[in-house]
């Protein structure tokens, strides 16, 4: 039998309240509290009383500290004349006032007292006491993101690669590059966080049967076959926009089969298997016309048209066809796995081994690689193709062919060809992997190849820290779809934006924030009492030109409430590649801060409200 989670009338009325159901009692109330900061008042309260059980009025006073903020109060009073209720006029004064609304106010306003007004008397008479003003204040409708953009509100109809697409590198890695675990996890969380572009390593595995691992290291292994079950189970789950399964394909022309047979049985309905319309692509279709379709990017045996006149002829991918693709090879392929991560028996250490150089780039070598004809004709809009230069792609690369670049040479590419690099990304998808040498599962910052339009950013989802939260705040945008349609100056091929030189595609925005207050923050590990000393940084990520942060004072002593009232102001030069971040530290020492959370978005995202939340994690 279910115990009674709260207690009983008569122990409420008669004083005998314990920790456990003061959180209870809270939790009825519905807003939002931290039960770390409610266990330290407590405390505080029985330490007083020297008991372990409260009182009906230190119930009160405890909600009252969680809850009741001062901030809060002095807004509610500046448009109540009576400090209790504020009637619906001064509540439509108070929307176009502080949160900047323009229309609809009078009907916006009944509604917000008839969803938050929690007291029936008041809400009949059409007034907001202080307790439904903080629930209001409280809701999603404060927050800082706007809420339009919580949908899919872009025109989803522009080809594919107009498209910043939201990508994972070695997927199915959990933990480092070298020895750690493959996981079926890897794959659930990326689709379920959004990702559309999943990478597979695939190898040969016994009895006939492909395996997914990290090549040349003691990764663990997975079966493909599983994989392909756990894509098709959850990559619709978050997001209806196109899944792209970029293979990294080591395997064997009759493993390639077994891998061709396992997509088209498992994904059915939802693998892609021939072109939108007309079978010669002139232009990539759009993500609204690929919804509920996965697309399977790997090498590919000639032309597009080859594979449907093939398919149209009935002969497509018979068991045991096999062809031979010729590719450019240097250093630097579509392979990630360009250099061993482990280290090789030969200890003998080359020349500027160690070093953060770039090795000289060996001489291109022609090469074959057999596909399988049946894996080959798979692969429809997403065909990898070799990255020789920016010439050669303007010259001879087809638009349903996709190169994947390094981070090192594609760092140098916006450095000393950033107008080719836009122009090369206006036409043709591009993807980005981190370098070989980050065996701990480390990320580059993303921001310096969104600047240039690259659509396939891919980064390592399994280690946090600031590279994954630029991405997770950049794909919040646009219903957290995984597609953001790229701004006009990164479609146009006759544009000539560059990020170090916007130009005249720079339409700068002032931005000025108030920095209120912080509540309920989380407390510093270090502290024993439940306090910090936090601090703001608020840092904006874009441009070169719009790189910057700045920083807020400290309060001492105080991560239950925190008041600063500081504003900041900034220039931003390109707001459609910038994003904000809001990171709140602990200041251990003048040299040291601990990282208590964060939040980040576009800073076109931004909604102009007097108060605004950010969710901290612990």
């Amino acid at each position: 039998m279910e115990e009674n989670r709260y207690p009983p009338d008569d122990d409420f009325m008669g004083g005998k309240i314990n920790l456990e159901n003061t959180i209870e009692l809270l939790k009825k109330f519905q807003l939002p509290f931290d039960r770390a900061h409610v266990k330290h008042v407590f405390k505080k309260t029985v330490d007083k009383r020297k008991e372990h059980m409260i009182n009906t009025e230190d119930f009160r006073a405890i909600y009252r500290t969680i809850v009741h903020r001062p901030e809060f109060l002095e807004l509610f009073r500046a448009y109540s004349p009576n400090s209790k209720t504020v009637a619906h006029d001064q509540v439509v004064e108070f929307l176009k006032k502080e949160q900047y609304e323009t229309e609809n106010c009078e009907t916006t306003a009944l509604e917000i007292i008839l969803k938050y007004e929690p007291i029936e008397e008041v809400r009949k008479r059409r007034q907001l006491s202080f307790e439904g003003f903080i629930r209001y204040m409280d809701s999603e409708e404060c927050s800082v993101f706007k809420s339009h953009h919580r949908t899919v509100y872009q025109d989803m109809n522009y080809p594919l690669c107009d498209y910043f697409i939201s990508s994972s590198h070695n997927t199915y890695l959990i933990s480092d590059q070298l020895i750690g675990p493959s996981h079926l996890w890897g794959y659930t969380s990326a689709l379920l966080k959004g990702c559309r572009c999943l990478e597979i390593d695939c190898w040969d595995g016994s009895n006939n049967e492909p395996i997914v691992h990290h090549g040349h290291t003691l990764t663990s292994k997975i079966p493909f076959r599983s994989v392909i079950q756990v894509i098709e189970k959850y990559a619709f789950e978050v997001s209806d926009y196109p899944v792209v399964l970029s293979l990294e394909n080591h395997c064997s022309p009759q493993q390639q089969e077994v891998m061709a047979d396992y997509l088209e049985s498992i994904l059915g309905e939802k693998l892609l298997t021939s072109t939108i319309g007309e079978a010669r692509v002139t232009q990539l279709p759009s993500p609204e016309a690929l919804k509920f379709k996965i697309l399977i990017k790997n090498k590919k045996v000639g032309t597009l048209e080859e594979s449907m006149l093939r398919r149209d002829l009935d002969s497509h991918g018979e068991k045991g066809e096999v062809s031979e693709s010729e590719n450019v090879s240097d250093d630097e392929d579509d392979s990630d796995d360009t250099a061993p991560l482990w280290p090789q028996h030969d200890s003998s250490k080359r020349k500027g081994e160690g070093t953060s150089s770039a090795p000289p780039r060996k001489k291109a070598k022609m090469k074959k690689v057999k596909i399988a004809l049946a894996l080959s004709d798979l692969v429809i809009y997403t065909k990898s193709e070799k990255f020789v230069s920016f010439e050669h792609s303007q010259n001879h690369q087809k638009c349903y062919e996709n190169n994947s670049i390094g981070e090192v040479r594609a760092r140098k590419f916006v450095k000393h060809s950033a107008r080719e690099f836009v122009l090369h990304t206006s036409k043709f998808i591009t993807r980005i992997y981190p370098k070989g040498t980050r065996a701990t599962s480390s990320n580059y910052n993303p921001q310096e190849f969104w600047n240039v339009g690259c659509q396939m950013v891919a980064l390592n989802f399994q280690t946090p820290g600031i590279q994954m939260e630029l991405q997770n705040g950049k794909f919040l945008d646009n219903g957290g779809s995984g597609y953001i349609l790229k701004p006009e100056f990164l479609r146009n091929q006759g544009a000539t934006f560059t990020p170090h030189n916007v130009g005249r595609y720079s339409r700068s925005m002032s931005l000025s924030i108030k920095l209120i207050s912080g509540h309920q923050l989380p407390p510093s590990s270090l502290s024993k009492t439940n306090k910090a000393d936090p601090l703001v940084q608020i840092e904006i990520y874009g441009v070169p030109e719009d790189q910057t942060k700045k920083r807020s004072s400290v309060i001492k002593s105080n991560a239950l409430s925190p008041r600063w009232d500081e504003t900041f102001s900034f220039t931003i030069q390109v707001p459609e590649l910038a994003l904000i971040r809001f990171c709140v530290e602990d200041e251990i020492s003048l040299v040291s801060n601990e990282f208590l959370g964060q939040y980040t978005l576009p800073v076109l995202s931004l909604n102009k409200v007097y108060y605004f939340y950010c969710s901290i994690p612990f």
